[in-house]
């Protein structure tokens, strides 16, 4: 394996030697070539805590270390920094399939783990998970908001029963009401769904999956769930119920059925203010065994220390993990390449640091920060976010990039989500210098804003965004990237197909990273402070922070 590693990193270093101080354009091939070695099974998968989490680490280490950067993470002993910041995590693995059952109108009947419910290891500090006869009830689309004047739970106490939510907000079917009408809230994910039954002392929670208000076909969520990683908790019970998954629909249907009433109308009572929690009339037995383990997984951190002002930060983003080895596919497939996701954004970061580190960099520190355990809950980005090594308060802003375009170039881009903030505004500025204009995210509802890792800086008040190429094809135009879009959320995203292709037209990534390039330049070499609009729940954070910069 030293051997292999050894050779891997000379790959890097072969890919990456400086170029000539004239030539800063972006390459097709070293793109390609990285995306293809990072995406290559001897990575297996790229999971956090593994072997290829390791390879990734020394890859990423290897490549930044080549084109000029210095090392940004821990600070040794010595004085000096690491590559790498440590990410300490609870990592929870189930050592038997999990016994599941519910009683549906009087019937006990056995549920197939990843074909009925998607259960995962439990990280509530449990070893042994045991349900008996717990009662199933259905509490709308999970959400207590007060300042909507709305609640789901209506004080209903749900101590040592197991809640069944809707995903996504009240307003999806209908696009208009109280949160927000087709853009997703965070009242919407399953992840604060977890986090609202876990407040209420909910023996569980299991999310009733259908694949447009969650975005992604029940495959995505029916793997993995074996391993579940979270970061440390003083009191886990308190930030997770014993019991957590989905509930696919066609069991859920079932379960309204037996209980009098129908899947369609139960989804048209939660959407109106005066819904009332429904006992159900089911219950079910759960037994899980788990064992748990502290790993310490792994950002990778270079740095180009700014020429005028080093102590001011702007942030690269985006995640070197993927979802390593799991059951076989169709094809015998087990390894979860992650190609787009994000092999790609990995790729365009280090192309990024090449060609500020050939032109001199700027008058601010660029760091490149490639996070881990994004997959699992955008884990990476928020130990950072809760442990910078650059105080948050003198970050400029924060660019993700996560699985940029394949398909060629757009004349637009977009970010994830709908949020208003100045370093937006940058962005829309410098693509209409390249011809480009800026694009609403096209699936609001799909929540995209709260999924990807820049989101864990919007929540510490820094302007973050994640970019996306855009929804206009140059060749094939709207119609032919709404397609493309499709077909790789039903069919590649995450599974084992998301591979390298070569067929892959990189020039779009080009066109992106020269306009990410200009937006980084302009704010590298400016004393602005991008912040969030007026109104934006993450301003006043941002305006706390503006004495520390004085």
């Amino acid at each position: 394996m030293i051997r292999l590693l050894a050779a891997s990193i000379a790959v890097v270093i072969a890919l990456t030697a400086p170029l000539p101080a004239a030539a800063q354009d972006f390459s097709a091939e070293r793109l390609d070539q990285h995306v293809r070695t990072l995406s290559d099974d001897w990575f297996e998968g790229r999971a956090p805590g593994t072997p290829g989490e390791d390879k990734t680490v020394a890859y990423l280490s290897g490549a930044f270390a080549s084109i000029g950067l210095q090392p940004g993470g821990d600070l040794r002993s010595d004085g000096s920094r690491a590559w790498t910041q440590d990410v300490i995590l609870n990592r929870s693995t189930m050592t038997d399939d999990p016994q599941l059952f519910i009683d549906i109108g009087g019937e006990r009947v056995a549920m197939v783990q990843d074909q009925d419910l998607a259960v995962r290891s439990p990280v509530n500090g449990m070893s042994e998970v045991r349900l008996e006869d717990a009662p199933l009830l259905f509490v709308g689309y999970g959400t207590h908001a007060p300042e909507r004047d709305w609640s789901d739970f209506k004080d209903v106490d749900v101590a040592g029963k197991v809640i069944v939510a809707l995903v996504n907000d009240p307003d999806f079917e209908s696009g208009e009401g109280d949160f927000g009408g087709e853009a997703m809230t965070y009242y919407g994910r399953w992840t604060y769904k977890y986090e609202e039954a876990a407040r209420r002392g909910a023996a569980g929670v299991l999310v009733i999956h259908e694949t447009k208000p969650a975005s992604y076909p029940w495959g995505v969520i029916a793997n993995g769930n074996d391993v579940t990683l979270d970061i440390v908790r003083v009191d886990p019970a308190a930030a997770h119920s014993a019991l957590q998954g989905w509930m696919h629909v066609d069991i859920a249907s079932r379960i309204f059925e037996a209980a009098g009433t129908s899947y369609e109308e139960v989804k048209a009572m939660a959407q109106r203010r005066d819904f009332q929690p429904m006992d159900l009339g089911a219950t079910i037995d759960a037994t899980l065994v788990s064992r748990s383990e502290q790993i310490a997984a792994k950002n990778v951190v270079g740095i180009l220390p700014g020429t005028e002002r080093p102590d001011e930060h702007i942030l690269f983003t985006g995640h070197h993990d993927h979802l390593g080895v799991g059951v076989p596919d169709e094809t015998g497939d087990t390894i979860y390449n992650g190609a787009i996701d994000n092999a790609t954004g990995l790729a365009f970061m280090i192309e990024m640091g090449r060609a500020f580190a050939e032109s001199g960099g700027t008058e601010r520190s660029l760091v490149f920060l490639a996070v881990g355990a994004e997959e699992s809950g955008l884990l990476g980005a928020k130990y950072y976010a809760a442990n910078p090594v650059y105080p948050l308060e003198t970050t400029v802003g924060v660019i993700n990039v996560d699985a940029p375009g394949v398909h060629g170039p757009t004349r637009d881009f977009s970010i994830s989500g709908s949020a208003k903030l100045g370093l937006l505004d940058v962005m829309v500025e410098e693509a209409a210098k390249m011809g480009r204009s800026y694009s609403p995210d096209p699936n609001p509802a799909a929540g995209s804003f709260f999924r990807s890792d820049h989101f864990a800086f919007a929540q510490v008040g820094v302007p973050a965004v994640s970019f996306q190429s855009g929804s206009d094809l140059v060749d094939g135009g709207k119609e032919r990237a709404a397609q493309i879009k499709a077909d790789y959320a039903a069919n590649d995203y995450h599974q084992q197909s998301d591979e390298w292709s070569p067929d892959w037209d990189l020039s779009g990534i080009i066109r992106d990273a020269q306009l990410i390039h200009a937006v980084a330049e302009r704010l590298g070499n400016s004393e602005d402070w991008p912040n969030w609009a007026e109104g934006s729940e993450f301003k006043a954070l941002r305006d706390a922070s503006t004495q520390a910069r004085d």
